[in-house]
């Protein structure tokens, strides 16, 4: 039951001190001064505990002055005068606006609380022989296989070992559509097997699945504060000093200068306590900030703090990597031309059944590309490899190789179907060759193709006025090849890292705010000089640690989402910090010109503080 009631603690104070207030004021109506007075000060007590205790204890702990310790001033300050319902209401406030604050920051971590809520305890453990045992998910190991029945949350990272099904991956990239899952398809812990039942083999320890490091670097990134966050805090203690002093001189000043009797003196001393206090300054970037975080989370990007969040909303220039940024990071077969006098069927089981007996990537998306096809591999064949050049087997006496233009005859291989190497290559494309005894079989080539999102993600960054360059170790054909099909603004090729790190650094000279983008541990050094480092979700662990930001499905549409978040985000702050001021500045006027009492200093003071936090709560919305 407890545990139920301690979230909302602050606002149940805050609710029973305003009924207490209002029991108060009734018996004060009635002449009943005594007990008014003493259900006022419970009132105050009720209220302000929580308050004051922080107050004090930030107060001991940072040396320094706070809003709480002005706040508790003011309201003490308007009992001695006999202002005991104004003083009251002010803590009241006060007290509703930091239960509000406290709600706001709980709302921002909901996500996160609901990811840990959702990390399965237990898996089914398969062994040997087949039988399926309950293990908690601490005790399993690396390569062990588990069983996942339909309905029931993946346990831990892996890969599918057999079966098929769809999995609901939205707590980890915010997509709300069931991704389908084969064989060798990767799975993450936290996610929701929805339709078959699978076996899968667990790559990763329990403590650094994806769901786990979403998790550390959300409670990182709620604790770390952003430039202007920092200060603002700073700020507080030398204006809560400064509002002090203001008000020492309040209390004498105008009953010398401008003959104010002593009572009114120190109402308006009292008026400037409460009016001067910045209390909506202070609340004008945290709740915004954390909930912005979480707003993120929820979509698949991870801030690993808010400054990140600041330094995106003003980046005038991108840095990506190529292979695993802008590319899918694997090859994929994208013409497969065959001799005109050969049996296409018979031709794509021989490349399979060749290719399938090596490791190499490219021999590994030949072998799935024919198998997508329909067809089935050629079984038995003794196949040699030759380092270097390509693979050999013997086919009913007939010598069969495929490999690069050198192995298998470079003329032939460049006068293969009138040239079509020449055209190829100049698209940026690996071509490999099949020859048989009568001459070159088939060609086959490959690329690592541009994801599907990238190149509206290029041009809708572009259209923000952002520089896009891309950063590649790949060869000059390739990497044109591939700018000229995302529409980057310009590429540099044959970069080594060190070379990538100095191409950043006269971006920034150039742009001053620079980010860059990358998957792999050749992108480390880049994406630590960048302004803010972006990683791809699924790239190197040193990429992932390196990064300020992630991109949890290596989406990069997430990009683009991200800079208008912190877009919103910043205007947003920008609105709260110039409303705030605007309110503490009027106040102040009106209260030296006698035009305001203190019940109203009291709502508009802390009626500023609800609406700024409110404000950032708007940040939860997703729509940006």
């Amino acid at each position: 039951m407890w545990s139920k009631v301690r979230p909302h603690i602050e606002l149940i104070a805050a609710v029973l001190s305003g009924i207490l207030i209002l029991i108060a004021y009734v018996l004060e109506l009635q002449d009943m001064t005594l007990p008014s007075v003493a259900i006022y000060l419970l009132a105050f007590v009720i209220g302000g505990y929580a308050k004051a205790k922080y107050g004090i204890k930030k107060s001991i702990e940072d040396k320094e002055l706070n809003v709480e310790f002005l706040m508790i001033l003011a309201a003490v300050g308007a009992s001695i005068i006999g202002y005991w319902t104004e003083g009251a209401i002010l803590i009241f406030i006060f007290a509703l606006s930091g239960a509000l604050e406290t709600y706001t920051m709980n709302k921002s971590r909901k996500e996160l609380s609901a990811l840990m809520e959702m990390q399965p305890d237990e898996a089914w453990l398969l062994k040997e022989h087949g039988e399926t045992v309950r293990v908690p998910v601490g005790e399993l190991n690396t390569g062990d296989r588990v069983a996942v029945r339909p309905g029931e949350r993946i346990p831990v990272d892996g890969e599918i070992d057999s079966g098929q099904t769809a999995v609901d991956e939205s707590a980890i990239s915010g997509e709300a559509i069931p991704v389908s899952k084969y064989q060798h398809d990767n799975l993450f812990a936290g996610t929701v097997n929805l339709s078959g039942s699978i076996t899968m083999v667990m790559t990763k320890p329990s403590s650094e699945t994806m769901f786990q490091k979403i998790i550390e670097l959300v409670q990182s990134a709620e604790s770390e504060k952003s430039p202007s966050q920092q200060f603002i805090e700073r700020f507080e203690g030398r204006y809560v000093k400064i509002v002090l002093i203001g008000f020492v001189l309040m209390l004498f000043l105008p009953h010398f200068l401008a003959g104010w009797s002593w009572n009114e003196t120190f109402y308006r001393a009292m008026v400037l306590l409460v009016v001067a206090s910045p209390c909506a300054l202070v609340a004008s970037i945290m709740p915004a900030t954390l909930a912005a975080i979480s707003n993120g989370a929820k979509s698949g990007v991870i801030f690993k703090g808010g400054a990140h969040l600041e330094n995106l909303s003003v980046i005038k220039a991108i840095a990506f990597d190529k292979t695993g940024t802008l590319t899918r990071g694997k090859p994929e077969v994208t013409d497969f031309i065959i001799r005109r006098d050969a049996d296409p069927e018979q031709v794509m089981a021989l490349v399979a059944g060749i290719e399938s007996q090596s490791n190499h990537p490219l021999a590994k998306a030949m072998t799935d590309f024919v198998i997508q096809q329909g067809f089935e591999p050629l079984r038995n064949l003794q196949v040699a490899d030759v380092p270097g050049n390509g693979l050999k087997t013997q086919v009913n006496g007939d010598e069969i190789l495929i490999g690069k233009p050198g192995f298998v005859g470079e003329k032939e291989a460049y006068a293969f179907e009138g040239g079509i190497l020449a055209n190829l290559a100049n698209q940026g494309k690996t071509v490999t060759f099949v020859r048989d005894g009568h001459g070159i079989l088939a060609a086959m080539a490959l690329k690592d193709t541009v994801r599907d999102i990238t190149k509206s993600t290029i041009a809708e960054l572009q259209d923000r006025g952002i520089y896009c360059i891309m950063l590649t170790g790949d060869n000059r054909k390739t990497a044109k090849a591939i700018a000229e099909e995302t529409g980057v603004d310009e590429y540099i090729a044959e970069c080594l890292p060190g070379d990538k790190v100095h191409h950043l650094k006269t971006l920034l000279a150039k742009y001053k705010y620079v980010a860059m983008t990358g998957d792999g541990i050749n992108d480390a050094p880049a994406l630590a000089t960048a302004t803010t480092g972006i990683a791809m979700g699924e790239g190197t662990d040193i990429a992932l640690e390196t990064a300020d930001v992630i991109l949890m499905k290596n989406d990069l549409s997430r990009i683009s989402y991200s800079i208008r978040l912190a877009n919103k985000m910043q205007r947003i702050v920008k609105q709260n910090i110039f409303f705030s001021v605007a309110v503490i500045l009027v106040l102040i006027f009106s209260n030296f010109f006698q035009a305001i009492s203190l019940p109203l200093g009291v709502i508009g003071h802390e009626g500023s503080t609800i609406l700024v936090i409110l404000n950032g709560l708007r940040m939860l919305n997703r729509n940006v």
